[in-house]
């Protein structure tokens, strides 16, 4: 299983809308979002909020057998769900799921 791990700012003014999508993924959508996650591949998915002097962001980890599969299949899905999903995301973070990023590289990995 590979991981992804990442940190995205949240826009200024935009905390609460990231809060209120939160709340709508684990909550009245979770059904739509946990299936989202299947067909994306992803076993395991957290976000945090994260308060800090330069600004919120929202550090996101998630497990899955093909990190760059899953975004693939994320930016192409036309499900309903997965618009909204992207747009939510665009709107609170400013990053744009449709376009294909590259996985952050990792630096240091050590396992006792």
């Amino acid at each position: 299983m590979k991981v992804f791990n990442a940190v995205f700012p949240v826009l200024p003014g935009k905390t609460e809308a990231g809060r209120e999508s939160a709340k709508a993924v684990m909550g009245p959508r979770r059904k739509e979002f946990e299936e989202m996650l299947k067909k994306e591949g992803i076993t395991k998915e957290s976000w945090f909020l994260q308060k800090t002097p330069h600004g919120d962001f929202v550090v996101v980890y998630f497990e899955a057998a093909d990190v760059a599969k899953s975004f693939e299949i994320l930016a192409k899905s036309q499900d309903p769900f997965a618009r909204w999903f992207r747009e939510q995301a665009k709107a609170v973070t400013g990053v744009d799921l449709e376009q294909q990023a590259e996985p952050p590289e990792q630096i240091v990995s050590v396992g006792y």
